[in-house]
């Protein structure tokens, strides 16, 4: 996340307004470095079903869950990356350093994927279980490996629980075109974005899997959607100054939707599919689509929560620098995080989910993501140095 901030060290003579929007992007950074890294420890914990410490996810009293914060916190590093207005970062450099992370995601999903699945081959083996063979969608790669081979290097078969880096892969593929859209024609990418969101779900357009059947989990057509908000909100002008200046009677409004949320998920209690009306992705639960219900949620906790983090900083500051470390190493962090939730999901299954290898997955997975964050930034001593 260091390089993401580079450009708002403002070069301009402080007081103008450029100089504050500059820091108050240099502030963000910080803020967005938190939640990513908090959105990593709580995926790694979701991404291993039963374990003890899923029921203190925020998931359990949420219709949203990490994988929105996650998503719109890219779309959010993205409008870092590209600089405020009267300095930004120049196109064509812009879309080398976009068009080599998407490469750097890529190689990432291929190898975790080719992990994943020599862990189900070897504990299939091991176990002397061939069931394993079928777990998170992978039987296709074992009794069809000649079609599926070509859709996993194409990105149309996805592992569950490893189905958030293609997403993501699109995403930074198209990064480029927002930042043009965002810098012709500004006030056109909210409006463009919300109306292929809106007819995605509205026509129900899908984006198939190949060779088995059914769709994306993320449907990248909605998913990008929550991308451009992030986006958006992280602009200190438009939308985002917009929502600064009246936050305090946002988060009124926030609240009660949290609240019933909240209830809705405790209880169980969601619209009859049967009831609503056409289209009935606009009244109904997805998150393969987004949709508004999920979505709506989702903001209402990130006005009322991106309160918390100022006195997050002050008061647990060791709890703040952990989290941010992880944030600023999403990628590798996030890799090792879903091989070791595979892990952890092959122990559960050894050992029948007992208490105390609940305990070990979290407590030896945690430990490994902050040694994978810390390895990442180490650096060697320069030569000829003391």
């Amino acid at each position: 996340m260091r390089r993401y901030v580079e450009y708002a060290k403002p070069r301009i003579s402080w007081g103008t307004k450029s100089a504050r929007e500059a820091c108050v992007l240099a502030r963000q950074s910080n803020a967005v470095d938190f939640w990513r890294g908090f959105a990593l420890i709580t995926i790694f914990i979701n991404h291993v079903p039963g374990i003890y410490f899923e029921r203190f996810t925020y998931k359990n009293l949420s219709i949203s869950d990490s994988a929105d914060l996650f998503v719109f916190l890219a779309g959010w590093a993205l409008r870092l990356v590209a600089g405020p207005p009267e300095n930004p970062t120049p196109t064509l450099t812009l879309m080398a350093r976009v068009g080599r992370r998407s490469l750097t995601i890529y190689a990432a999903h291929i190898l975790i994927m080719s992990i994943a699945i020599a862990m189900l081959a070897a504990a299939a083996r091991a176990l002397d279980n061939p069931l394993l063979l079928e777990w998170n969608n992978a039987a296709a790669v074992f009794y069809d490996p000649v079609n599926t081979h070509i859709g996993l290097v194409l990105l149309t078969h996805q592992l569950g629980y490893f189905d958030i880096l293609p997403l993501y892969v699109v995403l930074m593929l198209v990064a480029p075109l927002i930042v043009l859209i965002h810098r012709q024609a500004p006030n056109w990418l909210f409006a463009l974005s919300l109306t292929i969101y809106l007819a995605t779900l509205i026509f129900r357009i899908q984006i198939q899997s190949w060779p088995g059947e059914g769709q994306w989990f993320f449907n990248p057509l909605a998913w990008q959607f929550v991308f451009v908000l992030g986006f958006q909100m992280a602009r200190v002008r438009g939308v985002g100054g917009f929502v600064r200046c009246h936050i305090f009677w946002i988060r009124l409004v926030a609240l009660p939707i949290i609240l019933v949320a909240a209830v809705a998920v405790a209880v169980g209690f969601w619209p009859d599919a049967t009831k609503v009306p056409e289209p009935k992705l606009l009244f109904l639960l997805s998150k393969t689509y987004a949709t508004p219900i999920r979505l709506i949620q989702f903001l209402a906790l990130v006005a009322v929560f991106s309160a918390v983090y100022p006195y997050l900083q002050k008061w647990m500051r060791p709890l703040v620098d952990f989290f941010s470390r992880l944030g600023r190493n999403s990628l590798n962090v996030f890799c090792v995080g879903s091989v070791l939730s595979l892990a952890g999901q092959i122990l559960r299954f050894v050992f029948r989910g007992s208490l105390s290898v609940d305990i070990l997955i979290a407590v030896v997975g945690i430990g490994l993501l902050f040694a994978t964050a810390w390895l990442s930034e180490w650096q060697l001593p320069s030569k000829g140095s003391s």
